[in-house]
């Protein structure tokens, strides 16, 4: 019969204990790796590849203008913005109807922040600025009215969007370990969410 594992006595047993507690728990965090993002011990990694991939679900969008016309917002590009902690999106839209003549082209630039919300556990954009709405050809009143139009627009298109959805198996994992998702940093590569420690009333 194989002999049972056993470690040492008193003290230095609890040491041990806690030691192979803590080893345990680690391994079986590094472990948890999904497919899609990237689960450590101290934190999560989502990469543009897949926010983009996420994005891109939400378009194309076509917004009727007062009866005069419509733009087709397509799927965007996006850029990391560490220093503000924002991502820029440019999204390539179209402009078209009755009143416009032949379909022109033009993009909408704009940048919003993120937010965790811990009801479907996803990172959603907020916090939603508008730099630029430009068409082609137009002339210069009706471009001073599609402007005008831009923020609701870019509200619309990109408020609340889901850019990423934490799997559940991975936060049942945090919440025996006493952790929850906290602050969320964009950086060079994608983002970063910092794990903290759950408050006792935190339910998922």
């Amino acid at each position: 019969m194989r002999p049972a594992l056993r470690g040492p006595a008193g003290p230095s047993r609890r040491h041990w204990l806690l030691r192979a507690g803590a080893a345990a728990a680690l391994a079986l965090t590094a472990g948890l790796r999904p497919a899609s993002a990237g689960l450590g011990i101290s934190g999560y990694t989502v990469s543009l590849a897949q926010l983009l991939a996420m994005l891109s679900q939400r378009f194309p969008r076509r917004f009727p203008l007062a009866g005069l016309a419509t733009l087709e917002l397509l799927p965007p590009g996006l850029a990391l913005r560490p220093e503000v902690n924002r991502l820029r999106a440019r999204i390539p839209a179209v402009l078209s109807g009755p009143a416009i003549g032949a379909p022109r082209e033009g993009v909408l630039e704009s940048e919003f922040g993120l937010r965790y919300e811990a009801n479907d556990r996803t990172l959603r954009a907020h916090d939603i600025a508008v730099h630029s709405l430009e068409i082609d050809g137009l002339e210069p009143a009706a471009a001073a009215l599609l402007h005008a139009w831009a923020p609701r627009l870019a509200r619309r298109a990109l408020g609340e969007v889901v850019l990423h959805r934490l799997e559940e198996k991975d936060l049942a994992l945090l919440d025996g370990l006493g952790l929850q998702p906290g602050a969320i940093a964009v950086t060079e590569q994608g983002l970063s969410i910092a794990f903290v420690r759950r408050s006792l009333n935190t339910q998922y």
